[in-house]
């Protein structure tokens, strides 16, 4: 039986790939059988992570370690888009399925480019206050004909495959809370799996649901922290509620949200996935008994049919770095001491690698895969951190890793020919200090935390910044051995936040990154093989398929995501303003994007606002706190979105009708008028006009003595990072 229903799996596949090159654009016939068969199909791409293992791993090999060389851009595709691109393109039977940013689908043919249909499912621009990380999607799902999307307002829903009309709609989330779905969707027997995003906002309590594929109707949903204790919730629930203490966490909903990728290990019919921070990030406010908070930071394995509880095993207890455990889950049967253990990877936002195993949910095995000073390690058996001390100080406590995390959505991958997890790293400190006067503010960010804190001091020479920066933030491609608990090589990288990756049995490692590369690593010593330069850095993970007998690599390039907003000066490198485009490259192919344009240099005269030290000082203060978020810290924007230094007359005269009337909230600018105060909101105005004119004399007197200034900072930077450092122990 099984036999005959993969003949006649590979038998549709050939027949619907035919047509997809005569010009039919194919139904996306990718069943349960075909899904759960996936390996045996090595030139489809039916799942953003390739098979139900996520593994993301390639047999494909006309693209190896002598054709490399070899390799140019086949055929581009212009999203229209200057923000973060973040999804892994799906291909079926000849058809590409992707995603851009405010939750667009594309389906294109797979060998050319040409577009057959696109899909805008309209989100509200002003819901764009509420994506903590940019307003990006990650991706499809795929099955019986039928394209899923989970839309940035909180939206699940099904297109017809073949020309992109929408078939139902069902709203995820309460149309009331500032929830966000970013993830893409998996299909399981029947049934869409998705979750949602939002924990760092208050008003938030996560969960992951699953929907009927053919209709939508909700068939079941697990809740990841518990209710009010007015409430009647499940056993297991009230098992969890036992681990909470005090009472603001009710209110601000908890968190612990699902809005990473997911696995599912068909034989024991588990789906595993991450949860979110708690909410709010300050553990002291939320947690002054310093209980677990359960199912916050953890992985859970629940059953696929009905959402039943099976096992969680909780990576950060009591969670006060905002260490979400929602990265990629990987599944992989690893020899360990002579025994054949069927385990669960994953690269933590704290730094550890986890090996679980996924029958029972038990520690196995873990190690620090970039430097971390939260912990003094794991406990031996349990895998439960030793903490280092109390998470913040008074003045504040540097601490590795930061928010941005060791790793972060972007995928890794395993290569079981190498056997070896092919990690996308950060390395990037953070000063943790507490919020003084906090409340609690639905829907405003909810972390309870002195963000402010990162700023850099007022009139700090710009030079001297760049030069620090550069020294203390990077990344990192890290080739880790999970049996040995230790890397086998590692790539630094200029940049933090560089793009997830792709490896294959040719024994490449794939990856793009944020300074603007697509790179091709030996994936057994991390020689560098091939890279191209371009105009945009990359964040999303680059996959492999096959269309007759030539072989592409597909990868979206856009720069973004939460880093990508927040970053300022630590990722001010060319082509932030380029447009976003999806990239596929094949042998001996020779397409060319389109040049750069010309981008604006010069700061506008700002307006002369009168302005006292203590106004300027509030000023810093509130930007940082609340709007570096997307705007960039320091005023200085290092994605597509406005450098507020660089406003009109025009915008200057508008500052207060923007800020507080919501005069562009239909451009993505929201009302601040529930957080700010006209008052507060003229600090701010003065405090850019500042920025702005600072920046002008800058640019200035750098022109005249950058060189001697680089050279004399490139001698000190090293000392001050020292004693940055000594504030980490």
């Amino acid at each position: 039986m099984r036999i005959r229903t993969l003949l006649a799996a590979g038998l549709g596949a050939i027949v619907l790939a035919a047509l997809a090159r005569c010009g039919f654009a194919a139904e996306a016939a990718a069943d349960d059988g075909r899904l759960l068969s996936a390996e045996t199909e090595p030139g489809q791409w039916m799942m953003v992570g390739r098979d139900f293992s996520e593994q993301r791993f390639s047999p494909l090999t006309q693209i190896n370690k002598e054709t490399v060389k070899r390799l140019g851009l086949a055929w581009f595709f212009a999203t229209g888009s200057r923000r973060g691109l973040e999804a892994t393109p799906v291909v079926v039977d000849g058809v590409l399925y992707t995603t851009g940013t405010w939750s667009k689908v594309y389906a294109l043919d797979a060998a050319n480019g040409k577009l057959l249909w696109s899909y805008d499912p309209q989100v509200p621009r002003r819901w764009g206050v509420y994506a903590c990380c940019d307003v990006v999607n990650r991706g499809v799902a795929v099955w019986q004909g039928k394209v899923y999307l989970g839309t940035l307002d909180g939206r699940l829903i099904a297109l017809e495959a073949a020309t992109g009309e929408p078939l139902w709609s069902v709203l995820s989330v309460p149309p009331d809370r500032p929830y966000t779905i970013t993830a893409a969707p998996r299909v399981i027997h029947g049934k869409v799996i998705i979750g949602n995003g939002g924990a760092d906002y208050a008003g938030v309590r996560g969960y992951i649901s699953a929907y009927d594929a053919n209709d939508g109707h909700l068939v079941w949903r697990f809740y990841t922290v518990p209710a009010s204790k007015a409430e009647a919730q499940p056993p297991v629930m009230a098992k969890a509620a036992q681990t909470w203490s005090g009472r603001s966490w009710q209110a601000a909903g908890g968190g612990g949200t699902v809005w990473g990728d997911l696995a599912y290990d068909p034989k024991l019919n588990l789906i595993y996935f991450g949860t979110g921070n708690p909410s709010p990030w300050n553990n002291r406010i939320r947690n002054p008994d310093g209980k677990d908070n359960l199912f916050t930071a953890s992985i859970v394995a629940l059953d696929a049919d009905r959402g039943q509880y099976r096992w969680h095993f909780q990576t950060t207890p009591d969670d006060a770095w905002d260490y979400d455990a929602d990265q990629n889950l990987v599944l992989a049967d690893l020899v360990i001491n002579g025994k054949k253990r069927q385990v669960m990877m994953q690269a933590n936002k704290n730094g550890f690698f986890y090996v679980l195993n996924r029958v029972t949910g038990d520690f196995v095995s873990g190690g620090a895969f970039v430097d971390q000073n939260w912990a003094k390690g794991l406990e031996p058996g349990t895998g439960r951190p030793i903490l280092a001390g109390p998470p913040y100080a008074r003045n504040g406590k540097f601490v590795n890793p930061s928010p941005l995390g060791g790793h972060n959505w972007q995928a890794m991958a395993f290569n079981p020919q190498t056997r070896l997890v092919y990690i996308p790293a950060n390395q990037a400190p953070f000063l943790y200090q507490a919020e003084s006067g906090f409340q609690l503010v639905l829907g405003r960010w909810d972390t309870g935390l002195n963000l402010a804190a990162e700023a850099a001091p007022p009139g700090i020479d710009p030079l001297l910044l760049r030069a620090i920066i550069q020294r203390v933030v990077a990344g990192q491609l890290i080739a880790w051995d999970p049996v040995e608990e230790t890397a086998r090589w590692r790539v630094r990288q200029p940049l933090p936040w560089n793009g997830g990756v792709l490896t294959t049995a040719a024994g490449l490692v794939f990856e793009g990154t944020a300074d603007g590369r697509f790179v091709v690593y030996d994936a057994e010593d991390g020689k560098l093989l091939w890279q191209q330069h371009l105009p945009n850095g990359i964040i999303a993970a680059p996959m492999t398929y096959a269309i007759g007998d030539r072989q592409y690599v597909a990868v979206m390039m856009g720069w973004g995501g939460s880093f990508g907003l927040l970053a300022g000066e630590a990722a001010r490198v060319n082509g932030r303003d380029y447009a976003g485009y999806l990239l596929v490259y094949a042998l001996d192919a020779e397409a060319a994007l389109p040049a750069p344009e010309p981008r604006l240099r010069g700061i506008p005269e700002p307006p002369k606002i009168d302005a006292d030290d203590q106004a300027l000082t509030n000023g810093d203060r509130f930007y940082n706190q609340l709007c570096a978020v997307c705007h960039g810290a320091n005023a200085i924007s290092s994605s597509a979105l406005p450098d507020l230094r660089y406003m009109d007359m025009d915008t200057h005269r508008q500052f207060d009708r923007i800020v507080l009337a919501g005069a562009l909230s239909e451009r993505g600018m929201a009302s601040f008028a529930a957080l700010l105060t006209p008052e507060q909101v003229k600090d701010i105005h003065a405090y850019l006009v500042r920025r702005a004119q600072a920046t002008r004399d800058a640019k200035l007197e750098s022109e005249r003595w950058a060189g001697i200034k680089m050279f004399f900072y490139g001698l000190i930077a090293p000392l001050l990072n020292w004693l940055q450092g000594l504030k980490f122990s």
